[in-house]
């Protein structure tokens, strides 16, 4: 470098420090941020262009072509070559949009400048001011320039230059008005940051996404067009083959729900169909879950084999982790909901006029605004995880109790019938289902009591120990009546299951019924069992109704307690601690008022538990009552050697003894006999469902 460059290098950064010199902190940072990104952006522009270049030479070097600037198409086997076309979506069209509003707003921001500098007779703040601003201009034209060109490039990603570039601005925005806020001046660059803010927060969003909006459609020529109509196509088999965006959406499309967004806007204009609505994420189907479970079940069965496995365990190594995870969104809910209470008396002295420091008005505002928005985020998480949950159970279980179902042993299908276990699946595996609602307020009703207590005691002084003792009795008074509820349960649902099986029994029977003119009779019977269940079903609900009596008033009993106390002892109440105690008071009063339906949930679910785990416990069709013989080794569909088959294997009572029979495939048999002859039991040997004592049976 000779000395005239070094000179003018030289003159140039006094010539940018006299300019950084006139500015304010912030103005500097972000003149040094914007030539740093624009530094980056065109040796990265340069760079790409020198590794094309050298791409392309040495790719037409390798072919042997010669330069005269033929194009060739280089298209490896199997891809496709049709022509694409890039289309730009809402989100690709707002981008470009909020690129070229914010750069009007600079252009309009640095015309005033020179207009303002000119009168000013271009001092050498003016100067700086404009050459700022007018580097501002220049930075957003280029970025609306390259966006705009991503369409033509048919990129689908965002590069890495432009979502570093948004999220710097809406970083020296935000901080621009902080200090334009703290420092009281309106100024038109207040203004104009102001007005920027909503385009650039969304930028931003567009940022944190990384994907442009724009999609590339294959366009066909008429040589290449199919014989059917893909429209039609597409269409019918929409609903067969598209996943819901739920499966792979990122963290911020979890938070703001936005993965709804596109069968949303199909529901906005018309009514939806079954081929609107996607198919669920692998991990989401029943297959899964019941998989899952299934091969837990089994484990435990086999740790313990002289004990009786525990379904709850099972459940919850199965499904842990959509438990922990809704946990964490659970407690994060119950701790930001205690932040207005705890603040309230801060907001109610600062709005008297005692101020604890400067500003503090925006700190208070911005953390009730904070609290609330992580409050109604992590409730959507939470509830949304709740229901999926809840919908893996019951999957799982459902298909768990239906499989032991078909392969209930003879002995075992007279003690469950077709009735009862349509009630295990219908009845007592929603029930568990539910219980998801209520699976973490165990342990959240203490942690709430904690938090209430600690708010209390910094309004109310000892006062909050009498909080404590209020809400233990409370708590207290409902445990006689959750196990007058678990009982009463019980019973509830033993004449439930024995009004569905006389239920059963008659419609299987109907045809002896009507011989016999035993339609009066057991029309008596099935009424006395419906009157027993009507019995045990009123003492429930009016247990239950007791309970939410009780609890409704327990809310104004611990208020009453808590400042009566107060009072007594010579506290002092004042206007912010009794706000404040009183919307802890409001927030306490909902798992207090669920605490009933709590207590009614465990009951009853731990009833659903030990009715289905029993019924797993049953015994089962043995796995060798039929065996699978493939057909090129045997010629014949149905085969039993010596078979010997008893009803009762404990007794030697034989049912059928010494079947042999040979049935060749394609052949038509008729089984013949008399009333009592045995000819079910015989169908019921050739299916495995009748004890086999000896012999064997083959099908193929």
């Amino acid at each position: 470098m000779n000395r005239e460059t070094m000179m003018v290098v030289l003159m140039r950064m006094r010539g940018l420090k006299s300019v950084l010199v006139g500015l304010p902190v912030h103005g500097q940072i972000s003149v040094l941020a914007n030539l740093l990104l624009l530094l980056i952006f065109v040796l990265s522009m340069i760079g790409k262009a020198c590794r094309a270049s050298a791409c392309a030479s040495g790719l037409l070097f390798f072919l042997g072509k010669d330069q005269r600037g033929h194009q060739s198409s280089l298209v490896a086997d199997g891809e496709d070559d049709s022509p694409r076309k890039a289309v730009g979506g809402a989100a690709y069209k707002a981008t470009l949009c909020c690129c070229i509003y914010v750069l009007l707003c600079q252009m309009a921001v640095a015309a005033l400048e020179c207009w303002d500098a000119q009168t000013q007779q271009w001092s050498a703040l003016s100067r700086g001011v404009v050459m700022s601003q007018a580097l501002q201009v220049v930075v957003w034209f280029i970025m609306s320039v390259v966006t705009w060109g991503l369409k033509r490039q048919g990129q689908t990603k965002l590069p890495f230059i432009l979502r570093a570039w948004w999220t710097v601005s809406l970083a020296l925005t935000l901080c621009a008005i902080s200090l334009d806020i703290i420092k009281k001046h309106q100024t038109v660059y207040m203004l104009m940051n102001a007005a920027c803010l909503p385009a650039l927060a969304f930028l931003c969003f567009v940022a944190a996404r990384g994907r442009t909006g724009i999609e590339t459609i294959v366009t066909r020529s008429d040589l290449q067009e199919p014989l059917l109509d893909s429209s039609t196509y597409v269409e019918e088999s929409y609903g067969c083959d598209h996943v819901t965006p739920y499966s792979g959406a990122g963290i911020i499309s979890l938070a703001t729900l936005s993965w709804l967004n596109p069968i949303l806007a199909i529901g906005a204009k018309r009514p939806l169909e079954l081929k609107d609505v996607p198919l669920l994420a692998p991990r989401d189907r029943a297959e899964s879950s019941y998989n899952v479970l299934k091969d837990n079940w089994e484990k435990l069965k086999v740790e313990n084999p002289n004990e009786q496995p525990s379904l709850t365990r099972a459940i919850f190594m199965s499904f842990w982790r959509e438990a922990l995870k809704n946990g964490i969104f659970a407690g994060m809910n119950t701790v930001v909901s205690y932040v207005g209470p705890f603040m309230i008396s801060y907001f109610v002295d600062y709005l008297s006029g005692k101020k604890l420091f400067h500003n503090e008005g925006y700190v208070l505002a911005s953390v009730f605004f904070s609290a609330k928005l992580v409050e109604i985020v992590t409730t959507r998480q939470w509830y949304l995880g709740v229901d999926i949950l809840g919908m893996h159970v019951r999957a799982a279980l459902t298909a768990l109790v239906y499989e032991k179902g078909m392969r209930l042993s003879s002995s075992a299908r007279q003690s469950h019938t077709s009735g009862e276990i349509i009630n295990y699946m219908a009845v007592d595996v929603q029930r568990i289902g539910d219980y998801s609602w209520y699976l973490h307020d165990i342990w959240m009703l203490p942690m709430q009591i904690i938090l209430a207590l600690a708010i209390l005691f910094k309004n109310v002084g000892v006062a909050a120990f009498a909080t404590l003792i209020a809400t233990i009795v409370s708590i207290l008074i409902n445990t006689p009546l959750a196990k007058m509820q678990e009982e009463y349960q019980d019973n509830l649902m033993a004449a439930k299951d024995d009004r569905m099986k006389a239920t059963s029994e008659c419609l299987r029977n109907m045809r002896i019924m009507k011989l016999q003119a035993w339609e009066e009779r057991y029309r008596l019977k099935l009424e006395d069992s419906r009157k027993t269940e009507f019995i045990w079903l009123r003492k429930a609900l009016y247990s239950q109704a007791f309970v939410t009596f009780i609890f409704w008033g327990s809310p104004i009993f611990v208020s009453v307690v808590t400042f009566g106390t107060c009072i007594l002892l010579g506290g002092q109440l004042t206007t912010g601690g009794v706000l404040s105690a009183l919307a802890t008071f409001r927030i306490l009063q909902e798992p207090l008022r669920n605490f009933p339906d709590l207590v009614s949930m465990i009951a009853q679910t731990k009833v659903s538990l030990d009715r289905i785990s029993g019924f797993l416990q049953e015994e089962e069709l043995p796995s060798d009552a039929t065996i699978s013989i493939p057909k090129s080794l045997s010629e014949f569909a149905i085969e039993i050697n010596d078979g010997d088959f008893s009803w009762e294997p404990s007794t030697e009572k034989l049912t059928l003894s010494g079947i042999n029979l040979q049935v060749k495939r394609g052949m038509r048999v008729a089984v013949c006999g008399v009333v009592g002859s045995g000819k079910s039991s015989f169908l019921s040997c050739i299916l495995g469902e009748i004890p086999k004592v000896s012999g064997q049976v083959g099908k193929n």
